[in-house]
């Protein structure tokens, strides 16, 4: 089954104002009409407002967080509609950076997640293993106990609007990489665990990005797989012309 490709990139805690917006107007002039790729740049709160004007289509912004809750006494969080007011379209949650240094666990992203689904917004979820659970070769079971604890506590009406993304801890910001035959591996057993708790056609429509150190120089491999729709660019996408280029292979790999 083919199905569409996603690039979305993650700025991270990276880019002034006035960076983003030079960013996101020389995407705008430079990215092309896309066929078969959806774009997404995943920044700071402070960007998102400032991007709205320049979204022409080809691509869309997303938060790299939010909080569970509506509304409240919560100094310095930001609400799922507080985002969709400033005109994004996607969250970034589960991230293993806001798991490991903001201590989030499964069951705060979960609400997280609800909390970004009640206000129409499409929660880019985030799963992985860290390099010990790697050498175990309990990588499979790690992951989908953090699905387990999560998104699989969705409905199956839920369930389809979420995309996953696959981030093997061990490979970000480190310069290693999974290779493309374990990037599928690990895909495809995420795949199949949504089949089994879920359906097998609500499986097959979800898309499941890699989000380790994915690079103009390994892309084409990585998006070739079967089970890889795409990647959670971190690194790579603070520089346009790289996350053009990643854009291009992800149109030519299908």
């Amino acid at each position: 089954m083919h199905r569409s490709k996603i690039v979305a990139g993650n700025w991270k805690m990276n880019k002034t104002l006035n960076e983003g917006i030079d960013f996101i107007k020389i995407l705008k002039e430079s990215i092309p009409e896309l066929r078969i790729t959806k774009a997404i740049v995943g920044m700071p709160f402070i960007h998102l407002a400032s991007a709205g004007p320049y979204l022409n289509g080809s691509f869309s912004i997303a938060a790299q967080n939010c909080h569970h809750e509506a509304q409240g006494a919560y100094t310095g969080e930001i609400s799922a509609s507080m985002i969709q007011s400033a005109g994004a379209e996607y969250v970034i949650l589960g991230h293993s950076e806001r798991r490991q240094y903001f201590k989030e666990d499964d069951d705060l992203i979960l609400k997280k997640v609800k909390a970004v689904l009640s206000h129409s917004l499409t929660p880019i979820f985030c799963c992985g293993e860290p390099l010990d659970i790697r050498e175990d070769d309990t990588h499979i079971q790690y992951v989908n106990k953090q699905l387990e604890n999560s998104i699989f506590h969705l409905s199956n009406e839920e369930i389809q609007k979420v995309i996953i993304a696959y981030e093997p801890i061990w490979a970000i910001g480190t310069g290693k990489t999974a290779s493309s035959a374990q990037a599928q591996e690990m895909h495809k057993e995420i795949r199949l665990s949504l089949a089994d708790n879920f359906t097998l056609a609500i499986a097959n429509e979800i898309k499941i990005l890699y989000g380790g150190s994915c690079t103009p120089a390994n892309a084409a491999d990585l998006f070739s797989q079967k089970d890889v729709d795409g990647g959670l660019i971190g690194g790579a996408s603070l520089k346009t012309n790289d996350f053009l280029e990643l854009i291009r292979i992800a149109e030519a790999s299908i």
